[in-house]
């Protein structure tokens, strides 16, 4: 396979294109951002550990039936993945109260929600990404009816697959964002599942291990991505 020319760069990650025209190249660089690019960083180590502890997730996902566009990694910092066409849609599941959900509706952080809450957000940084519903997405064309009852029914299997995969480590997960897209007109799970774009805490301290620590400035984080790892039976290649 060979790597081409980079197509996109985002604020972790940079897509390139192959020499295959359905399959991408992403780099898992070591910058890290929060409050909508407001604030970055590059941390040592940082791509090497998403790029890997995406894979495993992935892998793990797709054991469980969950179709992904991960293909195999290639290095350290940098995956195979099919070409998706993406959908700009952010499919969120909180588990517990924390975060954006805190602030908007004025609850304490750490409730256990039962049911968990399923949230659609419109992927536009200009915007900062705002809260949409299934009506949004119908009504401007950002998604087919159809693909949103898909993206919500793969956003609840991952919850059940991932919450006992975390908890097998002794951690709980809070709430997480998932991006999907369409490759040969079926549903994949697509750009990454990391400490990036999920929250976990240690079950027993309620211990933040990941993102939150540089939002928060709480130092270590990648040392905390880095024992999430652990936690899950992981070893990494820098």
């Amino acid at each position: 396979m060979e790597k081409r020319t980079e197509l996109y760069s985002g604020k972790a990650k940079s897509v390139f294109t192959t020499d295959d025209p359905q399959r991408f190249v992403l780099w898992f660089r070591d910058d890290t951002s929060a409050f909508d690019g407001k604030k970055k960083e590059k941390l040592d180590r940082k791509g090497a550990v998403n790029n890997q502890f995406n894979a495993f997730i992935m892998q793990k996902l797709e054991e469980a039936g969950i179709a992904t566009h991960f293909e195999k990694l290639l290095s350290p910092q940098e995956s195979l993945v099919k070409r998706l066409e993406m959908l700009p849609i952010e499919c969120v599941v909180r588990n517990i109260s924390a975060g954006s959900i805190c602030r908007r509706l004025g609850v304490a952080e750490g409730l256990d929600l039962n049911p968990p809450t399923f949230e659609l957000f419109l992927k536009n940084d200009e915007l900062g990404d705002p809260m949409i519903n299934e009506y949004h997405a119908k009504s401007f064309g950002w998604a087919e009816p159809e693909h949103i009852e898909r993206m919500k029914e793969l956003t609840f299997q991952v919850n059940d697959v991932l919450k006992a995969l975390f908890l097998s480590g002794n951690m709980l997960l809070v709430d997480y964002k998932l991006e999907f897209g369409l490759f040969d007109g079926e549903v994949l799970l697509g750009d990454e599942f990391t400490p990036d774009g999920c929250r976990l805490w240690d079950k027993d301290t309620r211990e933040k291990l990941d993102k939150d620590r540089f939002r928060q400035g709480l130092g270590d984080v990648v040392e905390a991505y880095e024992e999430v790892g652990r936690r899950l039976g992981m070893s990494f290649d820098y």
